[in-house]
């Protein structure tokens, strides 16, 4: 893995651009300063020339140039830095989906049916919550918790998909019932935001406890309630009866949603009323609860910077003593 390199002081690294003059410069006046004598012949000199020490001459020259270059380099701060982010949330939400789980649900007019497009729908819903807790409460003619409010998205998600049409409780549609329940679990939080999502298709008419009171109670505790009624304007088809193999009869039925019990759910609690009629409708309304309830996050980055210059001012250093060593030994007749 590659680190990325970067110079803190950049603008000394303008010095470079005079090595080449440096470099030019030397050359002319290396030659110069040699001194020529003129002999007649070099037989007396036979065999006591080195030219391979001669050739070596330029080395201390190189050395002092490679010096300077890494001390330029050096003075430029050569850094990388590792960055690692951190978020700290400070104002979650508690959140919990009252969902209805009536017969009805089962209704084709969004496909495949009601439940499953909202299954679908309410797991995106959750993957975007990402800092807050979420529970879930199903509710026909009677309700109960499927799921306690838990910051574990995979288990909400894996309860939602397991929640499905049920004879153990009895059918019907209790709505004051599924948001009593969701009150009774959101009272005792501690979070600054408490948010019911009730969704229902039909009218109230089961249970023991009045819707009007239900809102009363979620009013006293803080909690904020958008309502969704869920199916299309007009007629639907929808389970009408059991066949004898156990499995339901479909027939065409009206769209009856108590729209105004909703509204005054959402209104009184401080929340929104919206009306799903097909799949994309759906989608929109879960999408735009979410932008709705943001939680606040701060997120924190920490900069860990690891400089670069001393390892070129070592190199540096080891150059320039390579320089006095050839001039004080090898290279000492050539200086």
């Amino acid at each position: 893995m590659t680190e990325d390199i970067f110079f803190k002081d950049p603008i000394f690294l303008w010095l470079l651009l005079f090595f080449p003059i440096i470099i030019v410069w030397y050359f002319f006046t290396s030659n110069k300063s040699q001194a020529l004598l003129k002999i007649s012949s070099i037989k007396g000199f036979k065999g006591k020339s080195n030219l391979f020490l001669k050739n070596l001459r330029f080395l201390p020259s190189i050395f002092r140039v490679l010096a300077l270059i890494l001390i330029v380099l050096a003075i430029a701060r050569p850094q990388s830095v590792d960055v690692s982010t951190r978020t700290k949330t400070n104002k979650g939400i508690d959140i919990v989906m009252a969902i209805d789980i009536s017969s009805s649900m089962l209704a084709q007019d969004l496909k495949p049916n009601r439940l499953s497009s909202l299954k679908r729908v309410a797991s995106a819903f959750i993957d975007d919550r990402i800092s807050d807790r979420i529970g879930l409460v199903v509710y026909a003619g009677e309700s109960y918790t499927k799921t306690p409010i838990t910051s574990d998205r995979g288990i909400v998600k894996k309860s939602l998909e397991e929640i499905t049409y049920q004879k153990i409780i009895d059918d019907g549609t209790a709505i004051g019932m599924g948001l009593a329940t969701s009150v009774n679990r959101l009272k005792d939080s501690p979070a600054k935001s408490k948010v019911i999502i009730l969704l229902t298709d039909g009218v109230n008419n089961s249970g023991f406890i009045d819707p009007k009171i239900a809102t009363e109670l979620a009013v006293e505790y803080g909690i904020k309630t958008y309502t969704i009624g869920l199916g299309s304007n007009g007629n639907a088809r929808a389970p009408v009866g059991i066949l004898p193999n156990g499995k339901f009869k479909y027939g065409v039925t009206k769209v009856e949603i108590d729209e105004e019990l909703l509204k005054t759910i959402a209104n009184s609690t401080g929340g929104l009323y919206f009306r799903a009629t097909d799949n994309k409708k759906l989608q929109e309304i879960y999408q735009e609860i979410n932008k709705l309830e943001k939680t606040e996050i701060q997120e924190f980055k920490y900069y860990n910077y690891d400089e670069k210059y001393r390892k070129l001012i070592f190199l540096a250093i080891g150059f320039i003593f390579l320089e006095w060593f050839l001039k004080s030994t090898f290279l000492k007749s050539f200086v």
